[in-house]
């Protein structure tokens, strides 16, 4: 990838990554979801690096927040706003 490319997807540098991060973000957190949780294991082998790395109690927890976060999905419903 470019550096310019680089530049203009970190929501560091640019204003209006940072903005789309914000709203995705929020979005998220209806889920119970963090950002992080966005990343793929299976696509990145960085990734699959880092979670080998963790703890293994981090890791159980990510993953059900993302079990949770289906299964409001598939009801079509959010998280109470108090665990939000």
């Amino acid at each position: 990838m470019s550096s310019f490319l680089q530049a203009l997807l970190d929501p560091k540098k640019s204003w209006l990554a940072s903005l789309h991060m914000k709203a995705l973000t929020t979005r998220l957190r209806k889920y119970g979801l963090r950002y992080d949780d966005l990343y793929d294991p299976y696509y990145d082998l960085d990734i699959k690096e880092a979670l080998n790395r963790l703890p293994r109690e981090i890791v159980d927890a990510r993953n059900q927040r993302l079990k949770r976060a289906m299964d409001l999905s598939m009801k079509h419903e959010y998280l109470p706003e108090d665990l939000q």
